[in-house]
């Protein structure tokens, strides 16, 4: 009758059960129990990913260009070399039948009005001082998602291992009970909770182990390495959570050191110089230009002098008001955004040391409750009730609920572990690398 009980509840739950039986089957296959192929440090995490990262190459390649676009924009337009047949008669072509006809080689050089190079030349320059701290803001920023993606997969290796520690225990008090029972001295229903319990702790278990592939294969991305490579976390014991600076430290360090902030102030003072050169063309620019014309005999066999020429010729801004004025009103304008971007990009700095480091304090403080208050008592609590368990004065249900507590307890404590170390990552990013 009892059978018939238990396969009933099965039935009405065919997929839990099937999730079950996936997880004890999932055991064999955690990330520890297969076989590794690397060992993989937080140190040399962060460097593969500076060396190998796609877009990381991608951003740098670009800031490279920039670099080559300031010599370009503070040279001197090409000059223009010209070669005319003048005076050709239309009915003969004939090079000798008139006095005038000749061939003109000439060469004309355009100077654009005296600082108007410079400013091109300087805004160019900051535009590429800009691209380069695109290039360190990347990689502060990709540095930050190394971090996060490891100490994650750092908290879901401690929770498996955890979790294959806790099941053998279970193990133990399962052939314990069994014992027990069979001699009369523990009821069925104990020996049936303390094997629900496990079957619950291999659902815990297969949620955890997707979730380790998942991370896994995210930071084989930003390696750029397969997905499914595998690799072994190599760390050595943890340390002790450090102190923070104050947030006015912080913010002082992002202030000076920050890369996006920096890229931000270079935009600004791009911006700047092209409002200083929408004033410049205000001026005209100059053409001076210089020709030979060389003339053939004259019919007759006389000689023919050759002509010299030279000029200066300017273009004439008659149409300033509709034109000139105009692109020094754009000009400004454009400069007022990147001002107010510097502002706004600053705020949120600001706001994200701020919210970040209270993360990392309450995370840190919640590690130092749990680990020296929370699970020095629930071991405690589990060694005391399992040995007045063995001799009949403790409930099976208080023993697996004790054991359920430490168990969380300890995956809590890493978890919390984890997330300081992330919020570190993060303030690290928010203040720029030297500030931690």
């Amino acid at each position: 009758m009892l059978r018939l009980r238990k396969m009933h509840r099965l039935h009405r739950r065919p997929f839990a059960f099937i999730l079950i039986l996936i997880g004890l089957g999932c055991f064999s296959s955690s990330p520890r129990a297969q076989e590794k192929t690397a060992s993989l440090s937080l140190d040399a995490a962060v460097s593969q990913a500076l060396a190998n990262n796609p877009s990381l190459a991608e951003i740098n390649a670009r800031a490279e260009a920039m670099a080559t676009v300031p010599s370009q924009a503070g040279s001197l337009p090409d000059p223009t070399l010209s070669v005319e047949m003048l005076n050709l008669p239309a009915d003969s072509f004939d090079v000798r039948e008139d006095f005038m006809t000749m061939v003109d080689v000439g060469l004309s050089q355009t100077v654009p009005f005296p600082g108007k190079l410079a400013l091109k030349e300087q805004a160019a320059g900051f535009e590429a001082e800009a691209a380069a701290q695109t290039v360190e803001e990347a990689c502060l920023r990709l540095v930050r998602d190394v971090k996060l993606r490891w100490w994650q997969l750092f908290y879901l290796e401690r929770t498996l291992q955890i979790l294959t520690e806790t099941e053998t225990t279970l193990r133990d008090v399962i052939r314990a009970v069994q014992a027990r029972y069979r001699v009369g001295e523990a009821l069925q229903q104990d020996v049936l909770q303390a094997q629900l319990e496990l079957s619950k702790l291999g659902e815990e278990r297969l949620i955890h182990t997707a979730m380790h592939h998942r991370e896994v294969a995210r930071l084989n991305a930003l390696l750029d390495r397969p997905p499914t490579s595998l690799f072994d976390l190599a760390y050595d014991e943890p340390e002790e959570l450090p102190e923070m600076l104050a947030e006015e430290q912080l913010d002082e360090a992002a202030e000076q050191g920050r890369p996006l902030l920096n890229q931000k102030r270079r935009s600004v003072d791009a911006a700047q110089s092209r409002v200083e050169l929408a004033k410049k063309d205000y001026y005209p620019d100059l053409t001076f230009s210089a020709g030979y014309a060389f003339r053939d005999r004259a019919p007759n066999g006389e000689n023919r002098s050759d002509f010299v020429r030279f000029g200066v010729s300017l273009n004439l801004p008659v149409y300033a008001g509709r034109k000139q004025a105009k692109a020094v009103d754009q000009q400004q304008s454009e400069w007022l955004r990147e001002k107010y971007a510097l502002q706004d990009a600053f705020r949120k700095v600001q706001a994200d040391i701020a919210a970040t480091l209270s993360d990392y304090r309450r995370a840190k403080d919640h590690h130092a409750l749990l680990r020296h208050e929370i699970v020095p008592l629930a071991e405690q609590t589990v060694a005391s009730l399992r040995a007045n368990f063995e001799v009949g004065k403790a409930a099976m249900a208080d023993l697996l609920r004790a054991t359920a507590n430490l168990r969380n307890a300890e995956i809590q404590a890493w978890q919390a572990y984890a997330q300081a170390q992330q919020a570190l990552a993060r303030l690290s990013a928010a203040a720029g690398k030297e500030a931690l």
